[in-house]
């Protein structure tokens, strides 16, 4: 962790200022809405009542990226942008301005997707230089899905190489690690850093990342995120780059438990390529959002007493 520290060391206030306080992009409104923390809800009510379009939804976005992934704080969590990013949401606009619906639940909403997914339009790299320009036929299921329901594909974020650790996230597609945004000298855990980095800085609005050990879990944990490791077989793996076969799993990185499981919603499903997910048919519920109108009362929360790297864990948070 020294050697860490010792290349990028900033304070916690300043690094707050620099991404929740300052009076340019971090408390940008785009059109009727406050960019910073908006949810699928928010930015939908904005679009259906003409005050927002995805085109300035994602021109914002990628405004962010630029300042504060590639410049300021240099937050490097963003492989490469999707040029037609802006074509995808103009022709969005379109299709509202024409029907006066909302194409899917996902309609018009920035997604940042980590480079181990497949992607039609984008290279696929998995954090490695030596797969830089490799391109995959289709896109993996899940990016399928997002995109049948009216999703953007904004970017496709860094990940640890080939998502081989759980403790950071640093591949050779980006020069040195991938940082947390709350504090620059402090890790986004890994292999899915790059995306939990990129929605908890506001670049994107919603993530897609994998988890085999913990990568989902620990970078959502280090962010201040939700995100959903499922069981194997709710989703496809379809499209995403192996790594334990066993283990493997796709999922949503969101700022709120509503958004996750919206995303959760529309990835969910059998897919013949991949044939877990058909052993699951009557295990999947026909919708994770019905479950939210629930309360805690009568559940037992259980508490972890003994966590792995406990020399290293926040004494006011174990």
């Amino acid at each position: 962790m020294n050697r860490f520290k010792s290349q990028r060391l900033i304070s916690t206030p300043a690094i707050l200022t620099l991404l929740v306080s300052s009076s340019t992009l971090s408390a940008q409104q785009v059109g009727t809405v406050q960019l910073m923390e908006v949810t699928i809800d928010q930015v939908h009510e904005a679009m259906v009542g003409h005050t927002l379009t995805s085109r300035q939804l994602v021109e914002a976005y990628l405004d962010r990226i630029e300042a504060y992934d590639r410049n300021g704080p240099t937050i490097n969590a963003i492989i490469m942008t999707n040029p037609r990013a802006l074509a995808r949401a103009d022709s969005l606009d379109r299709e509202l301005r024409r029907t006066g619906q909302l194409t899917g639940p996902l309609h018009g909403i920035p997604f940042i997707v980590k480079d181990n997914y497949d992607t039609y339009d984008m290279p696929t790299t998995g954090g490695s230089a030596s797969l830089a320009g490799s391109m995959a036929a289709d896109d993996a299921y899940q990016v399928r899905k997002i995109r049948e329901a009216g999703a953007i594909v904004l970017a496709k974020s860094n990940l640890a190489e080939f998502a081989f650790t759980a403790l950071e996230t640093v591949g050779s597609m980006l020069p040195g690690w991938t940082f947390n945004p709350y504090q620059l000298n402090r890790v986004t855990a890994g292999s899915s850093g790059g995306t939990a980095a990129s929605v908890t800085a506001n670049m994107g609005l919603i993530g897609l990342g994998t988890d085999t050990g913990n990568s989902i879990r620990g970078p959502s944990s280090h962010n201040g995120l939700v995100g959903i490791r499922s069981t194997q077989g709710l989703t496809s793996r379809d499209g995403i780059m192996p790594l334990y076969a066993h283990r493997d799993i796709g999922g949503p990185m969101a700022r709120t438990v509503e958004d996750a499981v919206r995303v959760f919603d529309v990835i969910a499903g059998s897919d013949p390529n991949d044939p877990v997910t058909i052993e699951a048919d009557d295990r999947r519920a026909d919708s994770y959002m019905d479950y939210l109108q629930s309360d805690l009362e009568g559940l037992r929360i259980g508490v972890v007493g003994q966590i792995a790297y406990k020399e290293t864990a926040d004494t006011e948070i174990l």
